[in-house]
């Protein structure tokens, strides 16, 4: 027999451990190619959106890291400095402050960066879209095919398994600033009142209600009308998530078809006024109501609550969630078509 260093315990036992260090260290390089290569410590530059011109009227602060402060979103830096143009990924543009024409648009685009039409309105109520062919990357609308969604309102879930019905002494109400006959909810409203009472509130009516006072106004009515200014798809707006669903009263809705509606709250948890024959049949309805069934149109609070948007910030922060996702290089050949699909 031939000796061999193996028969020695330790020296084998020492030889095996070498082996196995040896083994370990070369397969962390193999599954974490990075280590040591100086990758895995490269600083991640934020992405930078600029707001052409803000939405609104009034301008927030936006100097701090305000997405990941208010709402949890890294890596993400706005700015209305539009001397950081050549800086910036995404250029934001709102219809609301679009003009006619390019001269206030900036003169080229930077290769990879995008730019966004933003818009909260309706097709009724948008124009000059036509001005804008070939222009802008993304749109970030209401509608839920948009490349960044950007709802009035959702509902989330819950685990309170409560309901909370304010209460009533009213049967229905409707909060109008701009009421005009030939819209169709002015018709309907003027059909429907033949046979119950309506409280109005709001400009049209010359009796407005302050910010504070308008959901504990409507919380004491059974029913809100959650009347659109005009029928789109998907144009569902604070009239139902904020005038009804918040403020504690069952909407009945005038808007796009029951079954959009169903992909946005449930199907129990609003009265739709296409699923009545008449509008006479809708006010018995409203007014035979008996308290067992009232308070079923209220089961979703068991399950859900309502988030608002309402904040310009949250809604453009949103830009860099979904910038992952989005498409590059991509142009819209007509606006107009788009949105009127």
């Amino acid at each position: 027999l031939r000796w061999s260093p193996w028969g020695r315990p330790g020296v084998k036992a020492l030889v095996t451990a070498s082996v196995f260090v040896t083994t370990l260290w070369n397969l962390r390089f193999f599954l974490n190619p990075s280590k040591g290569s100086g990758e895995d410590s490269k600083h991640r530059e934020p992405l930078v959106i600029l707001v052409w011109e803000w939405p609104s009227k009034q301008v927030p602060n936006i100097s701090r890291d305000v997405c990941h402060e208010l709402y949890s979103i890294t890596g993400c830096q706005l700015t209305t400095e539009r001397q950081l143009l050549h800086q910036a990924n995404v250029v934001v543009f709102p219809h609301s402050r679009l003009q006619p024409g390019r001269d206030k648009l900036p003169k080229e685009r930077l290769p990879g960066q995008n730019w966004v039409w933003v818009s909260l309105e309706s097709p009724s109520n948008t124009r000059a879209l036509a001005a804008w062919n070939q222009t802008f990357n993304w749109v970030m609308t209401y509608r839920k095919d948009s490349d960044i969604f950007i709802p009035y309102g959702k509902l989330v879930p819950n685990r309170s398994a409560t309901m909370n019905i304010p209460a009533k002494t009213s049967l229905v109400s409707w909060v109008i600033s701009n009421y005009h006959r030939t819209q169709k909810r002015a018709e309907v409203y003027k059909n429907l009142s033949r046979y119950l009472h309506v409280n109005i509130y709001g400009k049209a009516n010359n009796k407005p209600l302050c910010k504070d006072c308008l959901l504990p106004t409507v919380s004491k009515s059974k029913f809100y009308l959650a009347f659109e200014n005009s029928i789109h798809r998907d144009y569902i707006t604070e009239k139902l998530w904020r005038n009804s669903l918040l403020a504690g009263t069952v909407p009945v809705v005038l808007g796009p078809s029951r079954a959009n509606y169903e992909q946005f709250v449930p199907a129990d948890s609003f009265i739709h006024v296409n699923d009545f024959g008449s509008l006479e049949e809708l006010a018995t309805f409203l007014k035979t109501m008996n308290s067992s069934r009232y308070r079923q149109f209220f089961a979703w609070q068991r399950r859900f609550s309502v988030k608002l948007y309402t904040d310009w910030r949250e809604r453009i922060c949103a830009i860099c969630t979904a910038y992952p996702r989005l498409p590059h290089g991509h142009l819209y050949p007509d606006l107009q078509s788009w949105f009127n699909s």
